[in-house]
């Protein structure tokens, strides 16, 4: 783990301006720089990088955040690729956070593997390349299907030999041990002993997403039927099957530029769709999709199009991965290609434009699709259409936001023809159905949310949350005046009893305490996350964060959030950094503290009173919920009176 000492030491050395200039061409307006937007197609330059706050804003797209937030969001890296990538252009040596000598073994261990991988990939290449049997059988495979030098190197692909031992003695002979190759499921042992798992194959790497070589996948060009098309790696410590996808590395950039990922099945579709020029275009590798599949293509887009053959089996098989993609919250586009072709032949078959073309004319929503493949699979039977009819409510249940289930609700009404109050009242018995099954917690009490929520769909959920213009205005008092110190009234009987003895603490100690008390916290997943580092630092007794340390933070979501509280009504000047506030500002700072914090429990309150009365309809037992409710809007009475005194 990289030490916090050089985390430091690269956020001030690292200039945004010099790291931005290596992707966009700036020029100097004012203060700050402009330049096009990296992350859009515009036209007029809106993405603006300040060298005094070392952040930048993309207006175009919404983005903002650090240098290190910048490398991640163009060039996809991780947060501790990032900061190494700065290491290197910068000079600086990276200090490793002591480990112990377990740990320290694991990551040897993790890289030993990795390089083992490199070095086999190398030798299938160069087999591929320079040995008769690669090129005659191999290469002439790859060339056949139409493959050009340039797709074999990107895609590393390689030929291994028919020898049963070729590649192991190759390892050997380079120093690698035995016992890792059969580890990697690269060698095999049986009586007879070890001998090449891929060996007469044809070999497609398959890369994680920071491009490292994490496995392997081989198709056999024999006829014999007893032997399987083809194999994987068996999973190990650096490969999962089911949370990589294939050429994922090689797309993601494309899938950002063009938020929207082609999803295929094969290795051969995902090469002869990139050189086709759809280069956003990935593989599940023959395998069924899985969540985590799933979650990596959401980190990038929020949505899909699924490509078919005209295969009915392999319709069916996919039809579970689009369920998958809607419970996630993303779009999903579905296309079939002409009877007897699959992506790969059809690429094969048409000019790079013509497959564009028949892509951007022929992908049709998931819905429509599905309803036309269930009913013609229906045919007339009656059982079989209700069949039909209940899978697609099934599927309408999955779709989480409320507007877009509701649309899809009334053109499936019209497909099936079936009324509307049917499909409603069965995909609402649905939906209640699995909330049952993890029951909220509704006791009376302002702990409403005791789990802070994921980043994921934030913004399509802000709309629900009731408390969120509170939250963003106790978030600026927090990063602005956390560490002021205010003399804040105390409440007896109630009330707020002007003269009494004060209580002496920092804005930050106050807001904290008091939420504490009643089991609150936010709503909204970021505004939560820098809640939760100034609750720690309060009750830990540490020291309390700045507006600058949380434009360091390593999550982006949180430095995007903070930059955008830094414009207009939040700004967050050069004065606060530095401890000086303006004197209007302070004159009212300990009120508007105590209102925030009123205002934002008022709201919280008024949520719960709502959901307990929603109850009350539905409930056998009255009793319980009416005197819980009874003990709410007193609660509710008492709030709304300090709220008054407030004002």
């Amino acid at each position: 783990m990289i030490s916090k000492l050089t985390i430091d030491r690269i956020f001030e050395t690292a200039r945004i301006e010099e790291v931005v200039a290596d992707f966009v061409q700036l020029k100097r307006v004012g203060g700050n720089y402009r330049g096009l937007s990296p992350f859009t197609n515009e036209k007029t330059p809106s993405f603006y990088v300040s060298p005094a706050k070392q952040i930048y804003k993309c207006f175009s797209s919404g983005s903002g955040g650090n240098v290190v937030g910048f490398l991640m969001e163009l060039e996809k890296m991780t947060y501790p690729e990032a900061l190494r990538h700065l290491a290197n252009r910068y000079g600086i040596e990276i200090e490793e956070t002591e480990r112990t000598d377990e740990d320290k073994e694991a990551i040897s261990r993790r890289e030993s593997l990795y390089l083992l991988n490199e070095f086999v990939a190398k030798y299938f290449s160069k087999v591929l390349k320079r040995e008769e049997e690669g090129m005659q059988v191999g290469l002439a495979y790859f060339k056949e299907r139409g493959f050009s030098n340039e797709s074999i190197e990107r895609f590393e692909l390689g030929y291994s030999l028919s020898q049963s031992d070729a590649l192991l003695q190759e390892a050997r002979s380079k120093g690698h041990s035995k016992e890792l190759l059969i580890e990697l499921g690269l060698v095999m042992e049986n009586e007879r002993g070890a001998y090449d798992r891929f060996r007469e194959r044809v070999i497609f790497p398959i890369h994680n997403l920071s491009g490292r070589i994490a496995g392997f996948g081989g198709r056999t060009l024999r006829s014999d039927k007893k032997i399987a098309k083809y194999i994987n790696s068996p999973e190990s410590e650096i490969y999962s099957k089911s949370k990589l996808l294939y050429g994922l590395f090689q797309a993601r950039k494309e899938v950002v530029r063009k938020d929207l990922c082609y999803l295929v099945e094969g290795y051969t579709d995902v090469i002869s769709f990139h050189q086709a020029g759809v280069e956003n275009t990935i593989a599940t590798s023959g395998t069924s999709l899985t969540e985590d599949q799933v979650r990596q293509i959401k980190r990038l887009t929020n949505n899909v199009a699924i490509l078919f053959d005209g295969d009915s089996a392999g319709i069916k098989a996919s039809m579970r991965g689009i369920d998958m993609f809607l419970k996630e919250g993303l779009h999903v586009k579905t296309l079939l290609f002409p009877d007897g072709q699959d992506p790969d032949s059809f690429a094969r078959s048409k000019s790079s434009q013509e497959v564009m073309d028949y892509l951007a004319e022929n992908v049709r929503d998931f819905l429509v699709f599905k309803i036309e493949f269930l009913l013609a699979e229906a045919a007339d039977s009656p059982i079989q259409k209700a069949e039909a009819i209940r899978e697609v409510i099934r599927t309408l249940a999955l779709i989480p936001s409320d507007i877009d289930r509701d649309v899809y609700i009334r053109e499936s009404a019209r497909l099936l023809q079936v009324e509307e109050k049917l499909i409603y009242s069965e995909t609402d018995r649905l939906r209640q159905k699995t909330d049952q099954k993890s029951p909220p917690d509704r006791r009376p009490t302002m702990a409403l949310v005791k789990e802070v929520p994921t980043d994921e769909g934030v913004e399509s959920r802000e709309k629900e949350i009731v408390s969120l213009h509170q939250e963003r205005h106790l978030a600026h008092l927090l990063l602005t005046y956390g560490t002021h110190i205010c003399r804040f009234m105390p409440i007896v009987d109630g009330k707020f009893v002007p003269g009494t003895e004060e209580t002496e603490e920092s804005v930050a100690s106050y807001i904290v305490q008091e939420l504490e008390t009643d089991g609150l916290v936010f709503q909204h997943p970021v505004y939560a996350s820098i809640f939760l580092e100034f609750q720690k630092a309060v009750l830990e007794n540490q020291i309390i964060p700045d507006a600058q340390y949380f434009l360091r933070h390593e999550d982006q979501s949180i430095v995007r959030e903070v930059i955008h509280l830094s414009e207009g009504k939040y700004k967050l000047s050069d004065w606060n950094s530095k401890g000086i506030y303006p004197k209007s500002d302070l004159d009212t700072l300990e009120r508007n503290v105590r209102e925030s914090v009123l205002r934002f429990k008022e709201k919280m309150l008024h949520h719960i009173i709502e959901l307990r009365k929603n109850d009350l309809q539905i409930a056998e037992d009255t009793m319980e919920i009416m005197s819980e409710l009874y003990q709410l809007l007193q609660l509710q009475k008492t709030i709304q009176r300090l709220v008054g005194q407030e004002v």
